[in-house]
């Protein structure tokens, strides 16, 4: 019983992103976490809002495991990423930063801290991908 246990917990833990390492979202984006928290989505090359919300919406639906229903909050804006230097990132998480306005308007963005997705919705922007399927991609 012991090994079984110890096997499960290895295996659980190598799923889970670490400081050093990434976990890879369905769009191929980079995801690590910041904090305990929040999360960094890294821009790849022309990466929209749209695969943003992609890559943090598959994090949240495949390693935190959070429900279909639960917002999603941009935490820090689009700008530098503290894990990838030199590059492009926003950070997402399950709760709005203080005083962040988190009243949704009607363009899918990444500028503005507060703004918010359902956890549902954000997924479905990896299934939006204008072109040959996503599978076709790897």
């Amino acid at each position: 019983m012991k090994i079984a246990t110890s096997v499960t917990l290895a295996a659980f833990l190598a799923v889970i992103p670490t400081w050093g390492s990434a976990w890879w979202a369905i769009n191929r984006l980079e995801v690590f976490p910041v904090s305990e928290t929040v999360w960094e989505v890294v821009a790849g090359v022309g990466t929209s809002a749209a695969d943003f919300w992609c890559g943090a919406g598959d994090f949240a639906q495949r390693v935190i495991g959070v429900p279909a229903v639960a917002r999603i909050y941009i935490w820090k804006p689009i700008g530098s990423s503290v894990t990838r230097p030199g590059r492009k990132a926003v950070q997402f998480s399950m709760s709005p930063p203080a005083g962040a306005d988190t009243s949704t308007g009607y363009s899918l963005t990444v500028k503005r801290a507060g703004d918010n997705l359902a956890r549902h919705t954000a997924v479905w922007y990896c299934y939006q991908y204008d072109g040959p399927a996503i599978w076709d991609r790897w």
